[in-house]
């Protein structure tokens, strides 16, 4: 995992913002947003990040350059809040499909803090899933389910409440003055993970092909095409443009297949799933709802708890979800994906 100390961090940032930069031209940037330091001591930060890989180095002499990597967007810290703030089109991140990111993904994306973090929550869950008995089994996968359902179908602006949620899915009540898609959507939540965990062994990794089962199961009966789109899609309130041409998104998915497969740990590969998911967006609809469904896929096929998403904020998931597609940052989402796992494996005795 790149780790970057305070000045390491301001020359992302101009970075990120300018693009290709000489050392004196980021010292002048980095001077301008509060951190005075020596030229030679930004000389010196640079050379390092270089063999870091956080940056790159082009030019030499008077001509020499400095651009941000792959890897150096990955890391970086970003102030979430104050960049989705600012007018899409008046944003600096990136508008087009970045084909050099997924392949640059590291196996290693949590620090030591963060796996700790994880590694303890996962305890605490083998510990409390331990001979429990099967009306337990069945109430605590009952309120998993719809919890999941509803959280995850909110994200996407789903109105329904998590009380009209529990009784569509116990019950079979819909909710008057809803439209049926909402309904569906729920449901559909409700199924696809009710088949992610009874065929948890298809889930080692990602693959094309469980990708596409899983995300069938979420847009049925929704008027959604199944299979790998052959048409443009726009993020609403974003700049982000992604691909566009269907064999384009099939090598996209496939370098996601890799990616994930050479992931150190199952946490990391359900969060390289979930973000790649919603960066390359393959489908014509239901592309994030499909990535919270992967995820889960995968730590369940890894004996790890599956993650509600009860009591993450829609704001800012959403806001850390724009951030990597523009900025390709995912220190903001990664934060939300360990707290989330962290609540979830606390709170819940589903396996």
């Amino acid at each position: 995992m790149l780790e970057l100390n305070r000045l390491q961090q301001k020359i992302i940032e101009v970075l990120l913002e300018k693009d290709a930069l000489s050392s004196s031209d980021i010292h002048t940037a980095i001077k301008h947003r509060g951190e005075d330091r020596a030229l030679v001591t930004v000389k010196r930060s640079l050379s390092a990040m270089v063999k870091e890989r956080a940056i790159t180095v082009s030019g030499a002499g008077p001509a020499t350059s400095y651009t941000i990597s792959p890897l150096g967007r990955l890391f970086a810290d970003i102030d979430t809040k104050q960049y989705v703030a600012i007018e899409p089109d008046k944003r600096w991140g990136l508008a087009q499909y970045n084909f050099e990111l997924i392949p640059a993904i590291e196996n290693t994306l949590l620090s030591k803090g963060e796996l700790k973090i994880l590694e303890e929550a996962t305890a605490e869950y083998h510990k409390r899933t331990q001979r429990l008995s099967p009306a337990i089994q069945k109430k605590e996968l009952e309120r998993l389910v719809v919890e999941l359902s509803w959280k995850s179908s909110k994200i996407e602006g789903n109105t329904y409440t998590l009380l009209d949620t529990e009784k569509l899915i116990l019950e079979g009540k819909k909710a008057s003055g809803h439209p049926k898609s909402e309904a569906m959507m729920i449901l559909n939540h409700k199924d696809a993970f009710m088949f992610v965990r009874q065929h948890a062994n298809e889930f080692q990794t990602l693959t094309r092909d469980n990708l596409e089962k899983i995300h069938k199961i979420i847009v049925k009966d929704l008027d959604v095409e199944s299979g790998l789109r052959s048409k443009p899609v726009g993020i609403l309130g974003s700049k982000y443009q992604p691909l566009d041409n269907v064999y384009q998104i099939g090598e996209a998915v496939d370098d996601l297949s890799d990616a994930v497969s050479r992931m150190r740990t199952p946490y990391e590969k359900a969060l390289v799933a979930l973000l790649g998911i919603s960066y390359i967006q393959p489908f014509e609809d239901g592309n994030k709802r499909t990535s919270r469904l992967m995820a889960n896929a995968i730590l369940l096929a890894h004996n790890r708890a599956p993650l509600s998403y009860r009591s993450v904020d829609e704001e800012e998931y959403r806001t850390a979800l724009l951030t990597f597609y523009e900025l390709n940052s995912l220190v903001a989402f990664k934060q939300i994906f360990v707290s989330q796992y962290d609540f979830a494996a606390r709170n819940y005795t589903v396996r």
